[in-house]
């Protein structure tokens, strides 16, 4: 059976279909749209599903990984910040619309199952995968298996609360990481302390700016608190960085000793490395459902 893959981003649309050992058959990327709502994003899955489908002799299975989980009591989208699919039943109506079964996984654990099977994390038993891209989320697989938790949010930890009573987020609490280490927080406080207006990469060759160290002492403290306390939870084998803000060098010699720092540990040697299969690990990981 080969496998279809969907990564349903904040900008744009992923599709991929393999053979079952993961070999590329077709890909294409389309924009995602959502300012057009709901109904469109599901009409453009819906139709790249069906042309990745006429490219296999086999039948297919599908997988899709989105911002959010699906919540086990109503099997509807929560927690996303592509905040249109909130609420909607995105399972049930790709089902109704494709006529087949549909796989859902939650982004950051597609991104940190595909890591750990077949990029940075392979061999490991225990995997933390955070994606820090325009918002920030994180995946546990254990023995190459994804670990939903109880109630299905296992590793949201850019919701766990880095400063009370801080920077206001979506999600309706304060002081969550994503509104610290995300790539539009990292441009929000560079805009306030430069009173420029640019993107990250603009950002990080702008280094010669009087203002470039406060933001990027900021940076690193946030960085490092919040990885700081994941390690202390989990004690995780490998930690996989992914998204945007992956890209970023110093994060790998000055954020890592900036997390040992502050683990609780007198031995702290958890590898923090950037992914190897790049933008491409979450439909990588779909096709694994």
């Amino acid at each position: 059976m080969n496998k279809i893959g969907i990564d349903l981003g904040g900008t744009k649309i992923e599709g991929i279909l393999t053979d079952e050992n993961y070999n590329d058959i077709a890909r294409k990327r389309i924009p995602t749209n959502q300012d057009e709502g709901y109904s469109s994003i599901l009409e453009s899955i819906k139709n790249l599903v069906l042309e990745l489908s006429q490219e296999s002799d086999n039948k297919v299975s599908i997988g899709i990984c989105t911002p959010g989980a699906l919540s086990l009591d109503s099997g509807l989208i929560k927690n996303s910040n592509t905040q249109c699919l909130i609420g909607r039943d995105l399972q049930n109506d790709l089902k109704n619309t494709l006529h087949c079964d549909i796989f859902i996984e939650n982004d950051a654990n597609c991104f940190a199952l595909a890591e750990a099977k077949l990029g940075a994390g392979k061999n490991s038993n225990l995997v933390f995968g955070v994606i820090m891209g325009t918002g920030v989320g994180g995946g546990i697989i254990i023995d190459g298996k994804i670990h939903n938790g109880r109630t299905n949010i296992a590793g949201e930890w850019g919701h766990h609360c880095l400063h009370t009573g801080g920077n206001s987020c979506y999600c309706g609490n304060k002081g969550c990481v994503e509104t610290y280490i995300s790539g539009p927080a990292l441009e929000k406080n560079w805009s306030l302390l430069s009173d420029l207006n640019q993107s990250l990469p603009e950002i990080i060759q702008n280094s010669n700016n009087p203002n470039f160290d406060n933001w990027k002492k900021s940076f690193l403290n946030n960085f490092a608190l919040s990885l700081s306390n994941v390690i202390d939870i989990l004690d995780p084998d490998m930690i996989v960085l992914g998204g945007g803000v992956s890209n970023i060098d110093f994060l790998y010699d000055e954020g890592k000793s900036a997390v040992y720092e502050k683990v609780f540990s007198d031995i702290v040697d958890t590898p923090i490395v950037k992914n190897e299969l790049g933008d491409s690990a979450g439909v990588f990981g779909a096709c694994m459902l």
